[in-house]
């Protein structure tokens, strides 16, 4: 199919192009449906639901600090993971962990 372009006017372009953007719209829902329909048909097949495939994780719930700075008590630590820098100085001092509990 040759349309040709130059010849049209410029209601006759607009009109072309909505109609354009109007079915590739369609297309584009059409192949998510599509691939959708699939994606279920292949969890079925594994014994899903795709619901039960597709939810996230739950997040991690926040853990309240253990520890908190002397100095400033905004710097505070959970006790989980690396030691910040204020904690590992107090050690180096000579204070003890348990010292620094809230």
């Amino acid at each position: 199919m040759n349309i040709d372009l130059d010849a049209m006017s410029l209601k006759d372009l607009r009109d072309l192009r909505n109609k354009l953007d109007r079915a590739i719209s369609t297309f584009e829902d059409r192949r998510k449906r599509e691939a959708l329909a699939a994606a279920e048909t292949a969890a079925r097949e594994f014994g899903f639901n795709l619901a039960e495939l597709t939810i996230a994780k739950q997040a991690r719930s926040k853990v309240a600090p253990k520890y908190a700075n002397p100095q400033d008590p905004s710097l505070t630590w959970t006790g989980r993971g690396r030691k910040p820098r204020w904690v590992q100085e107090a050690l180096d001092t000579g204070k003890k962990l348990e010292e620094l509990e809230i």
